[in-house]
């Protein structure tokens, strides 16, 4: 049953925060707050770590939202980017050590599978993103997956798929460009 609520106006919201007004933050976090811990989990792979990620990106976004440029791309784009960051940044702090026991893995997996199992209110459309992808060559593909899914950096990535640099860097950039025709 589709739902009857409007969609959330992302750049209204930054636009909000640029202003001051801190409603239009929590608005933020209430609407993507979950999504956005996803994201900072998936790649520091530490619950806690994914919290305090969130935390400091949300101080970002609050501090930063006068920086958004809307003619430069879209509003739930350039926050999903400064969480994206975050999370890479903690995961490259060179002090940081991750150490997980078994309930903790077991914890992880169960939050995923929760994740997988409630469609409702997604953050994006998961099947159109995976035609879209599936549309992709397969090293393309990788590229992309690679530096958004497990926040490896084009560096990695290259030395991973055993391919130059810059090869890697035009992939992903002709990539996102792809799909993001595909997904409009």
């Amino acid at each position: 049953m589709p739902s009857s609520r409007p969609p959330f106006d992302h750049e209204a919201a930054l636009l909000a925060c640029a202003r001051g007004e801190r409603f239009a933050l929590r608005a933020l976090y209430e609407h993507e707050g979950r999504w956005l811990l996803g994201v900072a989990l998936r790649i520091v792979r530490d619950r806690a770590t994914a919290e305090d990620v969130l935390h400091d990106a949300f101080v970002q976004i609050w501090s930063r939202a006068d920086s958004f440029e809307p003619s430069l791309g879209s509003a739930r784009g350039w926050i999903y980017t400064v969480v994206r960051h975050a999370a890479l940044k903690a995961v490259r702090d060179p002090g940081r050590e991750l150490l997980m026991d078994m309930p903790e893995l077991a914890a992880l997996a169960d939050t995923h599978q929760a994740d997988l199992d409630d469609p409702g209110d997604r953050a994006l459309d998961t099947d159109s993103l995976e035609r879209c992808l599936q549309r992709l060559d397969e090293a393309r593909r990788a590229c992309v997956v690679h530096a958004f899914v497990d926040g490896y950096t084009h560096e990695q990535i290259a030395e991973r798929l055993a391919t130059p640099l810059g090869t890697v860097k035009s992939w992903i950039r002709r990539s996102l460009a792809s799909l993001k025709d595909c997904l409009a």
